[in-house]
């Protein structure tokens, strides 16, 4: 069966994929994974077939024009006409002649794909990692989660994404055209995956009976720590890990002299994967009980530290729960964004401390949330426990065999 793959964003909207991408060409399949040109490399390195869009937001979110729209979000319309619809024209162009030649399509929901799924409903599977898709009464929309909505409003906050969609009806509509399909078009119903375990969040009862939370999709890397990494962990107490994931952020605070009064205050080691998003490190740089890294497998080094900080994307809290590890989320997107709806729900299964989103964070508050994280027997003993359970998910392979089963030989 060939396979295409699509996808938008940053490494947490690609990394999944990759995942799930590599795993269905070892079983046989024809696989390629379409995304923005900057993953080019990344994508190779899990063998697979790459076809490049010029839908580069990552490369947006740090230029000049990236800065302004994240320190003023209201100018981001001013920013679509000039620097996203080209990029998303281009990108639906290229996803629609893949889709075409394919016998499955899984996609992104950041992709819009779904404005040309009336042609093959039957081949295109909706294929998320957050489920903000569908609306339900179980739980409000992850990316409005924040926000004080009652919890009877919970199915109306899915519909605050559809007022954000307009404004994307001009390009959809001119990318019809250019493709020869009429500009009115009605979305159909799709059958969709999330690489999600029930361990965390419950499948909602209201959900479509062709929805599935197959588990997480989580890598298994054949890369090692680098021995400057293990030669540190192993000079002391496990040492707290520290990570704001691979979007940029702007925040007011002096993040680097945080993490160093944390060291001190509270004598211990931390280790700091720098990332996009905490690039500004250069004052921690010869601290004994400071490691700054640039990038890491996180299957590999979670399992080695007592306890992570980290901004609250999906992947990393999974593999927190996967390495057995406690956890509490400073959110870089708030009140807007799913991390502090993660955060929130790792804080309800007694894994996680309350989330603490980064624009609040002070000297004091940090301080205080890392004694109780590191001192709460009660969290250790549930990500353990936690950990156990989710050894027997494969999400993976789940994934993979309803996809099988919708196309029989």
């Amino acid at each position: 069966m060939k396979i295409a793959i699509l996808t938008l964003g940053t490494r947490g909207d690609v990394q999944p994929y990759a995942v799930l991408g590599r795993a269905l060409k070892e079983r046989g399949h024809e696989v390629v994974l379409s995304t923005a040109k900057n993953f080019e490399s990344f994508i190779a390195s899990y063998g697979l077939d790459f076809i490049p869009v010029d839908a580069d937001f990552q490369t947006l979110l740090i230029s000049e024009e990236g800065s302004k729209i994240r320190k003023n979000p209201f100018l981001v319309r001013k920013h679509l006409k000039k620097f996203v619809y080209p990029m998303l024209q281009d990108a639906l162009v290229k996803f629609y002649h893949l889709a075409k030649e394919s016998d499955k399509v899984l996609f992104h929901i950041k992709t819009m794909a779904d404005s040309f799924a009336d042609q093959f409903p039957g081949k295109m599977i909706r294929t998320d990692v957050i489920p903000a898709g569908q609306p339900t009464s179980a739980f409000p929309n992850p990316v409005f989660s924040a926000l004080p909505f009652p919890s009877f409003l919970n199915r109306f906050t899915f519909k605050l994404t559809d007022l954000g969609l307009k404004m994307w009806i001009r390009p959809i509509q001119e990318f019809r055209r250019k493709v020869g399909l009429e500009a009115v078009f009605k979305k159909p119903a799709l059958m969709s995956l999330y690489g999600i375990s029930e361990l965390l969040l419950n499948k909602p009862d209201d959900f479509p009976h062709n929805s599935f939370f197959t588990g997480f999709w989580l890598d298994d890397s054949s890369s090692e720590l680098q021995r400057d990494i293990v030669d540190f962990i192993a000079n002391g107490d496990p040492p707290l890990l520290i990570t704001f994931g691979s979007m940029p952020f702007d925040n007011r605070q002096d993040i680097a002299k945080l993490i160093n009064v944390l060291s001190e205050q509270l004598n211990i080691r931390i280790i700091v994967v720098k990332g996009w998003g905490l690039s500004s490190t250069e004052k921690l740089n010869g601290i004994r009980n400071i490691k700054l890294i640039d990038a890491a497998p996180y299957e590999k080094l979670f399992p080695l530290v007592k306890a992570v900080v980290h901004h609250g994307g999906i992947g990393t809290v999974a593999a927190c729960l996967k390495a057995g590890r406690p956890f509490l989320t400073c959110p870089v997107l708030h009140p807007l964004g799913d991390q502090f709806f993660w955060g929130k729900i790792a804080y309800q299964k007694g894994v996680a401390l309350y989330p603490l989103p980064l624009k609040k964070l002070t000297e004091k508050k940090l301080v205080n949330r890392i004694k109780e994280l590191l001192e709460a027997d009660s969290l250790y003993e549930n990500a353990r426990i936690l950990k156990q359970a989710l050894e027997k998910e494969d999400g993976v392979r789940t994934a993979m065999e309803i996809i099988e089963r919708e196309y029989p030989s």
